[in-house]
């Protein structure tokens, strides 16, 4: 089992030794064997554990219960714990969210707070291949694409779930073996909540009638379904970033273009474009399929989707945001985005510059020689934490919205205020590149500052380099 994690955490590039872990216990037996398994890579040289976290979502009348048990387990390992709670229900009902919504939003949050007060490097959760089994049927009951049957990554931002290698049953053996106890969560037994359902029900008469082996089936889908994904989305970005002209709400695809394109990659390009136009509006695969129909010779001319306005206009497809007034009411120029490798470098003609990125040697004495001003950002070169990055890299200019945390400062800014604050003209504004992860997180505004969540804070952290050139 331990072999197993460690080697599924190599494969994954999820944790490093100089990695300082915290790890989310609810106090079941998933969560519970998380903090085992991590203790015992601490005490191997892995990692570094830096303490348990509980969040009480105080939906339970036994949910003091798990969080003392979660304290008892930090005792046994001889770690540290914090412990939040929050009412979520009443949260809920107050800003009209569902109450599996509102618990969702405030544990992450807390997840969050949990890595800054352990000055740790990520959080890890305990979901295993069971969990990711239910995730793939759940997308395919609602709908999905590779994008949703990739289910849950392995890293997503500085979330980690180190135990998708693992089955349910072998925790809990793992843990019987140890011994160590657990606390069973009641509401797991409601089957009015779909995801139990389809653990209760479903599942087992897949494993019954159809496929004994369904589980690792399905988490084994998923995982070809993340590789495809990646890939159809770096392809479809690097198209994008040449065959897209955008300004203002306006985005212009050339159709001859888009037609010579194969039927996936046609797809999941219109999807991309659609979201940036619809100002990340949820867009359905029914209107990805409407878009693709006016883009066809004797489709419709015009259709409407959430936000947004398609039309076959000559030989181009228009889309046009319907948001009435732009956000941001300066004169925007014409939008780019690029993506950026690791290592590598894209070439900005926009505005004159390359943009390149390195990974830099975890030695003290390399990163002594960084300029000081790379760890702020505020210069051409930028030292930002790899392991705060989710997925590829992009450099593009701003979008309306746009907010950042400067390095330094407390609390999140929009873009725009901070521009003015620099007296960065309007006309240069729209110059300035943004460096952004897959999840489109400012990492760095080129030449100013870094945002907070990737400044470098200790000499072992693993590092990228960015640098600016003007060509």
């Amino acid at each position: 089992m331990i072999a197993r994690v460690r080697r599924f955490i190599r494969d994954h590039d999820l944790i490093r030794p100089d990695t300082r872990v915290v790890a989310a216990v609810s106090g079941g037996s998933d969560s519970v064997a998380l903090a085992c398994i991590l203790h015992t890579l601490h005490t191997q040289g892995d990692l570094r554990l830096a303490g348990l976290a509980h969040f009480n979502h105080q939906l339970r009348p036994t949910a003091d219960r798990d969080e003392l048990h979660t304290a008892a387990i930090a005792a046994t390992l001889g770690v540290p714990v914090l412990t939040d709670r929050a009412d979520v229900a009443a949260r809920a009902k107050a800003e009209r969210q569902s109450v599996e919504a509102a618990g969702r939003i405030a544990r992450y949050a807390f997840f969050d707070r949990a890595r800054q007060h352990f000055q740790a490097d990520v959080v890890a959760l305990g979901h295993t291949r069971d969990d990711q089994a239910e995730t793939v049927l759940l997308r395919l009951i609602r709908g999905a694409g590779p994008r949703g049957l990739a289910a849950m990554h392995p890293r997503r931002g500085f979330v980690v779930r180190p135990l998708l290698t693992c089955r349910r049953s072998e925790l809990r053996a793992f843990l019987a073996a140890i011994p160590i106890a657990f606390m069973h969560d009641e509401s797991n037994d409601d089957v009015s909540i779909i995801r139990n359902r389809v653990r209760a029900e479903l599942i087992p008469l897949l494993e019954t009638r159809f496929n004994p082996s369904i589980t690792d089936v399905l988490a084994d889908e998923a995982e070809l379904a993340r590789e495809l994904w990646q890939w159809l989305h770096q392809i479809a970005a690097e198209w994008i970033a040449t065959h897209v002209r955008a300004a203002g709400d306006t985005w212009r695809i050339d159709l001859a273009s888009l037609a010579g394109l194969p039927a996936a990659l046609r797809r999941a390009v219109l999807w991309r474009v659609m979201n940036d136009a619809s100002g990340s509006r949820r867009i359905a695969f029914a209107h990805v399929s409407a878009a693709l129909e006016v883009a066809a010779p004797h489709g419709p001319v015009t259709i409407d989707v959430p936000a947004l306005r398609v039309e076959r206009i000559g030989a181009e497809v228009v889309l046009t945001g319907r948001g009435g007034k732009p956000r941001d009411s300066t004169n925007q120029a014409n939008l780019f985005r690029y993506p950026l490798s690791i290592p590598g470098e894209v070439l900005l003609p926009e505005n004159g510059w390359t943009l390149s990125v390195e990974t830099v040697s975890s030695t003290e004495s390399v990163r002594a020689s960084i300029d000081p001003c790379a760890i702020a950002g505020n210069g051409r070169f930028a030292a930002v934490r790899a392991d705060k990055i989710a997925g590829v890299l992009a450099v593009r200019n701003r979008r309306p919205g746009d907010r950042f945390q400067p390095a330094g400062l407390t609390g999140r800014k929009k873009l725009q205020d901070f521009f003015v604050d620099l007296k960065i003209t309007r006309n240069e504004r729209d110059r300035v590149p943004l460096v952004v992860d897959e999840n489109d997180r400012i990492v760095w505004v080129a030449g100013h500052r870094i945002d907070e969540t990737f400044r470098v804070t200790d000499a072992a952290q693993h590092v990228l380099l960015l640098r600016l050139r003007q060509i």
